[in-house]
């Protein structure tokens, strides 16, 4: 047990599907495991641990944000030895090519700050999913007739953000979505030597003001999580 993750030794799986919604963990684990266990539910944090296609996969909830993300991926790499974190969110696109339910895989995140800015200090590192998880996801995704975007996606540190001068900044340099959690995934896993990834789900549209009903979202998000997971064991 760690001060944030009730689970015993041996309880996690090596491969850790990360959704920032406990209750998205529930529903994924409920959906696309077999046998799954719940292995956490401290602070209301869950997580549960099952097989897909014989292999053992935990699907753990990290809360809102990068600080929130950074315990719960800290804890699962150091305690309980994971190896593979592949994060499945939702986004919110900020070119007119990516619409609505598209999925985005994250090559790179662009920040202004993260967790660990304070071990960087004045480096400017550049947090990069791993390749090979990267080129399974997009080989996963066209074999279910899909066109993902691969590219650079924007880690906020806000969810109200009021600065239109950098949302149309980073539009005019490709940035594909942003989200809240991707860039300190992608810097944990360099710093522990893990293989990491995001997968991502168009939920809502910076450009147009376009969004998914949250009835909609389970529906949509089920690609995602099987992208993540044939990802992971290609």
């Amino acid at each position: 047990m760690t001060i944030h993750i009730g689970a015993r030794p041996g309880d996690i799986a090596e491969t850790v599907l990360l959704p920032g919604d406990p209750r998205r963990a529930e529903w994924a684990a409920k959906t696309f495991l077999d046998d799954p266990v719940c292995v956490n539910e401290v602070r209301g944090m869950l997580g549960y641990t099952g097989t897909w296609k014989g292999n053992r996969v935990t699907i753990h909830g990290t809360g809102m944000g990068m600080p929130s993300l950074s315990i719960y991926v800290n804890e699962l790499i150091r305690d309980y030895g994971a190896k593979t974190l592949i994060r499945i969110g939702s986004a919110g696109a900020m070119q007119e090519s990516v619409a609505l339910r598209d999925i985005v895989v994250a090559m790179t995140s662009t920040t202004l700050s993260t967790p660990s800015a304070g071990i960087l200090r004045e480096l400017n590192f550049a947090p990069c999913a791993d390749y090979d998880l990267l080129e399974s996801a997009v080989a996963a995704a066209r074999g279910r007739g899909l066109s993902p975007h691969v590219g650079n996606i924007y880690s906020s540190d806000v969810f109200y953000d009021e600065r239109p001068d950098l949302n149309e900044a980073m539009t005019r340099h490709g940035v594909l979505a942003v989200e809240m959690e991707t860039a300190e995934l992608y810097i944990l896993a360099a710093r522990h030597a893990c293989r990491a990834l995001s997968v991502l789900t168009i939920s809502d549209h910076l450009l147009t003001g376009e969004d998914l009903p949250s009835s909609d979202r389970e529906r949509s998000f089920g690609d995602m999580v099987e992208i993540a997971l044939e990802a992971a064991f290609a």
